[in-house]
């Protein structure tokens, strides 16, 4: 029966199994994924995270074609077992699983280069914990209708796209937002082909804050469910909200999550604008699980 050493940690409440396996030898199935992930029968988390070397694994090809130092490539699954391109929260908790287990040296002023299924993605330390640049963004599936329970009218929420799907949607005030029942999955209409997170923003009033946007936020994870948190989420939702405000809107966001704080900010780049989004990241426990 084969045997994984394993770290539990989380960002913000948005937590994950973590587990090393530099050659890539550790193939696990959907369902060994989803039943690691349960938190009944298993240990427990939003997704799962495997450190592997890029040269150990196909993806990491591409990884290793766009930037060579990308050595160790994310390797993350939802909680069921499915497959996805990115996650803000993870790969912060990743670079600190990488750190502190001295698979990387991380300097105060130095870069950690990360493979991903949505391309790589640079990260620093800060005050928050890490920064990770997510690149490029761009409004992505239009303005599809979205139904969720407990929310009397159908809405129409933003499509954005940060190396995954999410779409936005905004409501006036934050009882609306506590009576969503997230339990139930978000209907969008029309269905996006790869699916999408969803989240749902109030901006704060005053909505602008010594030059810091502020919102709060929910969401409904593909392949997850309602998590703490969500990092990729917390930064479309910033990047929607900036949009409906307009001209003026600062490019600097400060995120309230389940689980905490996320810190938002956008800039322009020489291949277009990118968005970072920063944020705390702890390791939990450790323990081996049988398989």
């Amino acid at each position: 029966m084969p045997e994984i050493h394993f770290t539990k940690g989380h960002g913000t409440g948005n937590d994950f199994v973590l587990f090393s396996d530099p050659d890539g030898e550790v193939e696990l199935s959907p369902k060994q994924l989803a039943a690691i992930a349960d938190r009944h029968f298993g240990v427990g988390a939003d997704g799962i995270i495997r450190a592997v070397r890029s040269r150990s694994l196909p993806e990491g090809a591409a990884a290793l074609a766009e930037d060579d130092g990308a050595e160790w490539f994310m390797d993350y699954h939802n909680s069921d077992g499915s497959p996805s391109e990115m996650c803000g929260n993870g790969i912060r908790v990743f670079a600190e699983y990488l750190t502190t287990n001295g698979l990387v040296d991380l300097g105060p002023n130095d870069t950690l280069t990360v493979g991903t299924r949505a391309g790589v993605r640079d990260l620093q330390r800060n005050q928050r914990g890490f920064q990770v640049d997510l690149g490029r963004w761009s409004l992505d599936g239009g303005e599809p209708l979205v139904r969720a329970k407990n929310l009397p009218v159908a809405r129409p929420g933003l499509g954005i796209n940060v190396g995954n799907p999410h779409v936005v949607v905004a409501l006036s005030s934050l009882d609306e937002l506590a009576e969503l029942d997230l339990g139930y999955i978000p209907v969008l209409e029309p269905v996006p082909e790869a699916g999408a997170n969803v989240e749902f923003v109030v901006p704060s009033d005053p909505l602008v804050v010594d030059g810091v946007g502020n919102i709060t936020m929910r969401v409904h994870e593909r392949g997850s469910g309602e998590t703490l948190s969500c990092g990729t989420g917390a930064v479309a939702a910033a990047l929607a909200t900036r949009h409906w405000a307009g001209a003026g809107a600062p490019n600097n966001w400060r995120v309230e999550v389940p689980g905490g704080t996320l810190g938002v900010r956008m800039w322009p780049a020489e291949d277009g604008e990118h968005v970072s989004l920063s944020g705390p990241a702890t390791l939990v426990f450790e323990g081996d699980l049988s398989l």
